[in-house]
C-alpha cells in the first residue's frame, strides 16, 4: 500500500484557486511522511470568497508573501513523485491541479488516482460519505476538518482501512478485488492542448465574459422543473454516474439547473424521494453534522428512514455536489 493522499482548500468557487494543500505519503500501509503549504492562488484568480473563508478560515493575510501555486507546484510534484494520488472526491483535487496549472500557463504531469468517496460508497454503508463520516467509520481521528494536512491524513487512513477490509496489499490488488480500473488524469500542456471547461469559463469571465449570477434566496416552494434524461455519453467513472438524485432545500442555483448538471454527468434526477433514490442533495447551508443534529428537511428525514431500512442512499451538501459536477460556484468542501 504505497500512495500519496492529497487535499486542497481553495480561495473561491473556481477550482483553480488553491490556497492550501496537505499531503500524506504512505509506504507499506503506514504514514511515512507529511507536508503542507499555504500559497497564493494563481494571479487574477486570487480573490477570497466569504463562503470559502467561513469554511477553512484561510484569509488573504495568511497567504500574503507566500509563493503562488505555479511557483510552489515543483515542490508539491516532487513530494508526490510517481505515486498514485488518493483524494476524498478526487475529481475536485485533481481538477485543482489541472486548472491551477492551466491558468498559470504551466504543463502538468499524468497521475493515476483513487477516490475515497467512491471507495467509501462501495465498501461502507453510510448515510453520508463526506470525509468526517468516512473517517469515523475507518477509525481515523479528524478534529479540524478543512485543515488540508489533517484532511489528507484522514483520506490516507480511510484508504488504508478499506484496503485492510478487502485484504488488499496494494492499490492494484484493491481495485482488482472490486472489479475496478485505477483512473488516470493524463498529462496536459495549456500551450498546445485544449483547456478544461472550468479553466475556460474562469478565463472567459476574467476577459469580460458573463459569469452566472449568484441566485438570491427566494422564500417559498422552489421550482422543481423538468427531469432531464441522463447523458448517454457521460463518463462511467464519475461519482454520480448511474445515481438517482433528488434535491431538497434552497440551493444557490435553481433546481432545474442542478438537475441539468446532474444529468450531464450521467445521473437521473427526480423530484421526490422513492425506493429508487440513491443520492439526496441538500441546500440551505447543510453540512454532514446536520444528520446528527436533526436540522433536516422532510426529504432528508425520509432518506434517513429508508437508509435505516437498508436502502443504499447517500446525503450530499450542495457544495459537495457542485464539486462533483465541477461547478464554478462550488466552495472547497471535501
Amino acid at each position: 500500500m504505497d500512495f500519496t493522499a492529497i487535499d486542497f482548500e481553495t480561495a473561491n468557487g473556481f477550482r483553480g484557486s488553491p490556497c492550501a494543500v496537505g499531503l500524506t505519503k504512505v509506504r507499506g500501509g503506514r504514514i511515512a511522511e507529511e507536508a503542507s503549504w499555504l500559497m497564493q492562488p494563481p494571479l487574477n484568480h486570487d480573490h477570497f470568497d466569504y463562503h470559502n473563508v467561513r469554511i477553512h478560515g484561510i484569509r488573504p493575510e495568511h497567504v500574503a508573501g507566500k509563493p503562488r501555486f505555479g511557483e510552489l507546484f515543483p515542490e508539491i510534484g516532487a513530494f508526490i513523485g510517481d505515486d498514485i494520488l488518493a483524494a476524498h472526491n478526487a475529481a475536485f483535487d485533481l481538477g485543482v491541479i489541472r486548472s491551477g496549472l492551466e491558468v498559470s500557463g504551466l504543463p502538468g504531469p499524468a497521475y493515476d488516482y483513487v477516490c475515497t468517496v467512491m471507495l467509501s460508497r462501495r465498501c461502507y454503508s453510510l448515510v453520508s460519505n463526506s470525509l468526517p463520516f468516512a473517517a469515523e467509520e475507518a477509525g481515523v481521528p479528524l478534529v479540524n476538518h478543512h485543515d488540508a494536512a489533517e484532511d489528507a491524513r484522514a483520506c490516507a487512513g480511510i484508504l488504508i482501512d478499506i484496503a485492510r477490509r478487502n485484504r488488499a496489499n496494494s492499490i492494484a490488488e484493491l481495485y482488482l478485488s472490486l472489479g475496478l480500473a485505477v483512473p488516470r488524469q493524463h498529462a496536459f500542456d495549456p500551450a498546445s492542448g485544449v483547456l478544461s471547461k472550468p479553466s475556460l469559463a474562469a478565463l472567459s469571465t476574467m476577459a469580460g465574459g458573463t459569469a452566472a449570477p449568484a441566485r438570491a434566496f427566494q422564500p417559498g416552494w422552489p421550482e422543481e422543473g423538468a427531469n432531464p434524461l441522463p447523458n448517454p455519453d457521460a463518463e462511467p467513472g464519475h461519482p454520480l454516474y448511474g445515481q438517482t438524485v433528488v434535491f431538497t432545500g434552497q440551493l444557490a442555483m435553481g433546481r432545474p439547473e442542478a438537475k441539468k448538471r446532474s444529468a450531464d454527468v450521467g445521473a437521473r434526477p427526480e423530484s421526490r424521494v422513492t425506493g429508487r433514490t440513491t443520492v439526496l442533495v441538500v441546500g440551505d447551508g447543510f453540512v454532514a453534522s446536520d444528520l446528527r443534529s436533526g436540522r433536516l428537511t422532510g426529504k432528508a428525514r425520509r432518506v434517513l428512514e429508508l437508509h435505516e431500512r437498508g436502502q443504499a442512499i447517500e446525503v450530499l451538501s450542495e457544495g459537495e455536489f457542485l464539486q462533483m459536477v465541477a461547478g464554478y460556484a462550488a466552495a472547497a468542501i471535501a
